[in-house]
C-alpha cells in the first residue's frame, strides 16, 4: 500500500513551515515518525492557541 501523495506533502508542508526542515530531512523520517511529528506539532499549536 502506498502512502496518499497529497496526505504525504501536506506532512511535508506541516513539518518545514513549523520547524524550518528540509524537505530531504523530512523524507527521510519513517512514517511513523513523521506523523508523530505532526501530531506533535498540532499538540503545540493548539495548546499556544489555548493560551493565547
Amino acid at each position: 500500500m502506498t502512502y496518499a501523495t497529497d496526505r504525504l506533502h501536506e506532512e511535508i508542508a506541516y513539518v518545514a513551515y513549523h520547524f524550518h526542515w528540509s524537505m530531504d530531512d523530512i523524507l527521510n523520517l519513517e512514517h511513523h515518525d513523521r506523523r508523530r511529528f505532526t501530531n506533535e506539532i498540532a499538540s503545540l499549536v493548539t495548546r499556544a492557541g489555548a493560551e493565547g
